[in-house]
């Protein structure tokens, strides 16, 4: 049965979306069944794996306002074992629907209940803030996986994620737990980005993943041809880094199973 874990940090520009692409992506490459559910209204890993989202013939806008289902939404992609439910701009609207509604924040994990046995991942990319479609995600979740830039305001970010973490694990979901802690964009020429990972690992110990994810310009020129980076290219180090991030969360998920 597919394990659901969110992909989410507050902070913007972190590599969030980058992440959920890259990693469903290389497990997909590996031949596991993965579904990613782009839960941003702006809609970039839709677009990011080759999508049009702004003529998509059902999204999971049309899942919230209950005109489509599940089923209905989930979208193929250009890897075989890789499925998606896309977004766009419209979500938006979602959030403003789903004000009034009961039970508005268990919408997501309700609708995937009946597909969770055809995965072995799903993914969720949260938009960057604490919104009813985040809500959403981590009530759905079991795990939350946070990427994370080493630089100073990060820790500041973490500490105001975990926050949210321990209210929804409080309030809706006491069974979501941390996934993991994935470092994005790293220089290991700068003293900083050292240092910040050196605290990081100090406080969260192997929730921390030991594969880092570097700056790399083939990381962002990716998405901009709707393709996954081991796709566009993958002897780059950004691709090479995400089979090696996949391979780690298949060895973790092994071991504990």
């Amino acid at each position: 049965m597919g394990k659901i874990t969110a992909v989410a940090n507050q902070k913007g520009g972190v590599g969030k979306t980058t992440t959920a692409i890259n990693i469903t992506a290389s497990l997909a490459a590996a031949e596991k069944r993965v579904l990613l559910i782009d839960t941003d209204p702006q809609g970039n890993s839709t677009s990011g794996l080759g999508l049009d989202k702004d003529n998509l013939e059902g999204s999971l806008y049309d899942l919230y306002t209950g005109s489509k289902t599940l089923d209905e939404i989930i979208k193929e992609t250009s890897l075989p074992f890789l499925n998606i439910i896309p977004s766009n701009i419209e979500l938006i609207g979602a959030e403003l629907e789903l004000a009034g509604k009961d039970h508005r924040e268990t919408i997501l994990k309700n609708a995937l209940e009946p597909v969770k046995y055809r995965y072995d991942y799903i993914f969720i990319d949260c938009p960057p803030s604490l919104s009813l479609l985040t809500l959403n995600a981590l009530v759905a979740a079991s795990s939350l996986l946070v990427p994370m830039q080493c630089e100073y305001y990060a820790l500041e970010g973490i500490s105001m994620l975990l926050r949210t973490f321990n209210l929804i694990k409080d309030s809706f979901n006491p069974a979501l737990e941390i996934e993991g802690i994935v470092l994005t964009m790293f220089d290991g020429r700068n003293s900083l980005a050292n240092q910040v990972s050196d605290e990081l690992r100090k406080h969260f110990g192997d929730k921390v993943y030991r594969t880092i994810i570097p700056r790399n310009i083939t990381l962002a020129e990716a998405p901009s041809h709707g393709k996954p980076v081991i796709l566009y290219d993958i002897r780059s180090k950004g691709a090479q880094s995400y089979l090696e991030l996949a391979k780690e969360i298949m060895e973790n998920e092994a071991r504990i199973g």
